[in-house]
């Protein structure tokens, strides 16, 4: 797998430049929300560096299928806004191959019964499946959306960072936000799961997930059932991701028994044959009881932080929503 770790301009070691603190913007986190945001930052002109504990392939990001769908976060009210604006912009970028961002039809099944098109996906083409059903579901609909390559998507962003003047610090790890150097004006907390100790959020829960992923197949679409046990496939490239998990823990330790099950699974219901297993990866889902967090908040010091974190299993879909509005709050700032 790349790594956007070879985009990194400073060190481990390295202490970020300082610059007047007026023009200069900390991103801390390197996820793919933490990525977005920095480079919204510095295409418009502020200094911006990303200072994070994880970076690249190590990242939560990193292990997600990467699909755009809504999942997993809330309140809806909020995220379908941004779900939405996120879905314009990838579809933008994936007229450019190089982006990592594809367009595939989503199948979206149920086991139980049938399963309604959400209003939000009526004027994106939604449409009712009737004979194209598999066994195994009674129901389902099928909606064409944006897949990002997270082998190609997350260096893209590193990349398109370091390409407006960003600087990528890894291995930086904080108590508190009020710890990032204070020539920095603004602070963007991107941190994830890492939030909960972070800014001591006792709303976020670590959503466990686990995926393999296996030789590419010949399936033409992605799979989606979110029934009981949670099943879904999603043909890339050069590979399928077959999933998958969704438990509260926060053991990061792949489970061979989980993989076998996700592969038997996956296999059985859609008819894969001889599915080679290349990697397993486990993630945590940042899933946050009262919603998604995208607001400004004070630091002690008299600094001002804009959160975005808790997007639970949306991390990618909600990301260019959320950017921006993180963007439209900083217009607050004095930067």
């Amino acid at each position: 797998m790349a790594q956007a770790s070879r985009f990194v301009v400073g060190s481990a070691t390295d202490s970020p430049k300082t610059f007047p603190m007026a023009q200069t913007v900390a991103v801390v986190g390197a996820g793919v929300s933490g990525l977005t945001c920095a480079v919204l930052f510095a295409e418009r002109g502020h200094r911006t560096v990303i200072l994070a504990e994880e970076i690249g392939a190590n990242t939560t990001s990193a292990a997600a299928a990467a699909m755009w769908y809504p999942y997993d976060a809330g309140p809806s009210h909020k995220t379908i806004a941004w779900a939405l604006e996120t879905y314009r912009t990838l579809f933008d970028l994936a007229r450019d191959a190089h982006t990592g961002v594809s367009i595939i039809e989503l199948r979206t099944f149920s086991r139980i019964g049938e399963i309604e098109i959400p209003p939000w996906a009526v004027p994106l083409g939604a449409r009712q499946l009737r004979s194209e059903i598999p066994a195994a579901f009674v129901s389902g609909f099928a909606l064409n959306v944006p897949l990002m390559d997270t082998t190609i998507y997350l260096d893209y962003l590193a990349q398109r960072f370091c390409n407006a003047g960003g600087e990528i610090y890894p291995n930086k790890c904080f108590a508190k936000l009020e710890e990032v150097d204070r020539s920095f004006g603004l602070v963007v907390h991107c941190a994830g799961i890492g939030a909960r100790t972070l800014v001591q959020d006792s709303e976020l829960e670590p959503h466990r997930g686990q995926v393999a992923i296996v030789r590419k197949t010949n399936l033409p679409y992605a799979v989606v059932c979110d029934d009981s046990p949670l099943t879904y496939a999603i043909p890339r490239a050069n590979d399928c991701v077959l999933g998958g998990t969704n438990d509260l823990s926060d053991d990061r330790t792949i489970e061979p028994a989980a993989t076998a099950r996700i592969v038997a699974e996956c296999s059985r219901v859609l008819g894969l044959e001889k599915s080679v297993l290349l990697a397993e990866r486990v993630g945590l889902r940042p899933f946050r009881r009262s919603g998604v967090r995208v607001e400004r908040a004070q630091l002690a010091d008299g600094r001002v932080a804009i959160h975005d974190y808790g997007h639970g299993g949306s991390g990618f879909t909600l990301s260019w929503g959320c950017a921006e509005a993180v963007a439209r709050i900083a217009l607050e700032v004095d930067l």
